[in-house]
């Protein structure tokens, strides 16, 4: 199969179509919307392909058949009916303020009146945006398509200060309220965003959206699925580890099809290296900060089951720790299971990528310490490759030791026990290890089980005054935690850790051998 361009950051659906890129097909999806409803609305995180779909929505709408020649859409679309197309975007820059937003209306609105020949009569945005469609549709004869990307993004831009957050989000509430009201005249709506804002807050004046985020016949409808990279990528799987591929990037779900991350394979098959692509292009600090500013405590992110409706709530002043991963792509859903009048959903992270490189990040947070962690990961690697337990014991205490003091006294997530816990999770987690987290027997729960090189190492964390007092390994004895993993046939190392409040580091760490 002959290799093609690799479109990489092409959001314009003519340029992919007309030149030698490759495509994945998505405008059956389009069609499909067409025929069920006219007002949408979908969450995706951020670099999923939402400008590429609503670019596609654009061409479809005004009737460009050449460009959808062999794909889905040609044999199910009307070409001979074209509509005006009103595209709005916020994706571009950084909107600092309600002036920046108004600049930037006032910029998409005159470009939009110049397209149609059509001088603006009145000064103020939402009478502008409202007069424009109707008078395009009684200049054309056809109502408008409405297409609103990034919809979320001025509000996320300033997000850690809620002042100016809600400021912005009135004045983009006001003006999204036009669409609804220009109801009679609009053909199709479509507002895409990485945040689902409440209804109450910003959509209040615009709820007829039927909103497809968690619709499994849509779980598609960005990214590529398996099938994707198997048939549309074929030519560019030799040479890469196909198990691998699914491991680190596959994974993200909403309720359907699971699907990759379009921005990390086609910068994987660029590059022929497995890398962290989607993560370093936005670094999550509010969400770090979030995390420990709430004493999160970490190995619970593994396994936090929300019902649906937390999942869709978030706001300016309310933004819940679930909904916020959720939605900006750092957790997605494991399994889903309806009870009287919800539904119920587990998440987990979406693949290794997101895994190791989100407590790559969180460990530099809770350690305070930004340039020691990926040192000592490495070391840590190295470690256990040789099964060094001793020389572990020095890396985490030479670890905790190298946290600054002012940091501890700064920050009161160090003053609860499940901080020291959550620091070593994240030091395996960003490994990207098999790590299982309060692992479940007849007999209790486990704190932390790690699979590696053909060792099975079991973890129990306690947290003392000051002097050890052994019982964590004590409790991996008499709990018998290793009897569940004696048919694995590996060598067993149970770990006893016991850390000191006041010492701040690791005074106990006790190692025993069970063979299988």
């Amino acid at each position: 199969m002959k290799r093609k361009k690799l479109p990489i950051g092409i959001q314009t659906f003519a340029k992919m179509r007309e030149a030698d890129y490759y495509y994945v097909d998505k405008t059956g999806f389009a069609v499909d919307l067409v025929d069920g409803g006219s007002h949408y609305f979908l969450s995706r995180p951020r670099r999923f392909g939402k400008s590429l779909f609503l670019d596609t929505l654009k061409e479809l709408f005004e009737g460009n058949a050449p460009l959808f020649k062999g794909l889905a859409a040609e044999q199910r679309w009307n070409w001979a009916v074209k509509y005006p197309v009103l595209r709005i975007s916020f994706g571009g820059g950084v909107l600092g303020s309600v002036a920046d937003l108004n600049q930037s209306l006032h910029q998409q609105l005159t470009t939009l009146e110049q397209q149609y020949q059509l001088p603006a009569q009145y000064p103020d945005h939402r009478s502008r945006f409202k007069d424009l469609i109707a008078r395009i549709t009684q200049a054309s004869g056809q109502r408008v398509v409405i297409l609103v990307d990034e919809y979320d993004k001025p509000i996320l831009d300033r997000i850690e200060d809620p002042a100016i957050a809600l400021q912005i989000r009135e004045a983009l509430k006001d003006f999204y309220s036009v669409i609804k009201d220009s109801d009679a005249y609009v053909k199709f709506a479509f507002l895409t965003g990485v945040s689902k804002f409440s209804k109450v807050s910003l959509f209040s004046g615009l709820n007829n959206l039927k909103d497809i985020t968690l619709d499994a016949r849509y779980s598609a409808i960005c990214g590529y699925t398996e099938a994707d990279v198997d048939s549309v990528f074929a030519a560019e799987l030799p040479g890469l580890d196909r198990a691998q591929i699914r491991q680190w990037y596959n994974g993200y779900n909403w309720l359907g099809t699971p699907v990759y991350n379009p921005f990390d394979l086609l910068l994987l098959f660029d590059k022929r290296q497995f890398q962290p692509f989607w993560f370093e292009t936005g670094t999550p600090t509010f969400l770090l900060k979030l995390l420990t500013q709430r004493q999160q405590f970490v190995p619970d992110l593994e396994r936090i089951m929300a019902p649906e409706a937390l999942l869709a709530t978030f706001d300016v002043d309310n933004i819940p720790t679930e909904a916020l991963m959720f939605q900006a792509g750092y957790l997605t859903i494991e399994s889903a299971r309806m009870i009287p009048g919800r539904l119920e959903l587990t998440l987990r992270y979406p693949n290794q990528e997101v895994r190791a490189s989100l407590h790559d990040s969180l460990l530099q947070e809770l350690s305070g310490n930004r340039s020691v962690p990926g040192r000592q990961i490495s070391r840590l690697y190295d470690l256990l490759v040789a099964n060094d337990l001793s020389g572990l014991q020095a890396l985490i205490t030479a670890f905790f030791a190298s946290i600054p003091t002012d940091w501890y006294r700064n920050n009161p997530i160090a003053q609860y026990e499940g901080y020291y816990a959550s620091v070593f999770y994240s030091y395996f987690a960003a490994l990207g290890l098999d790590i299982t987290v309060e692992d479940s027997s007849n007999q209790g729960r486990l704190d932390m089980a790690v699979r590696f090189n053909g060792h099975i190492y079991l973890f129990e964390f306690k947290v003392v005054e000051l002097v050890p007092e052994g019982k964590a390994l004590a409790q991996l004895k008499a709990k018998n935690y290793a009897a569940k993993y004696l048919a694995s046939g590996e060598p067993i190392d149970l770990i006893g850790v016991e850390f000191s409040k006041e010492a701040r580091n690791v005074v106990a760490f006790e190692v025993q051998r069970v063979n299988p």
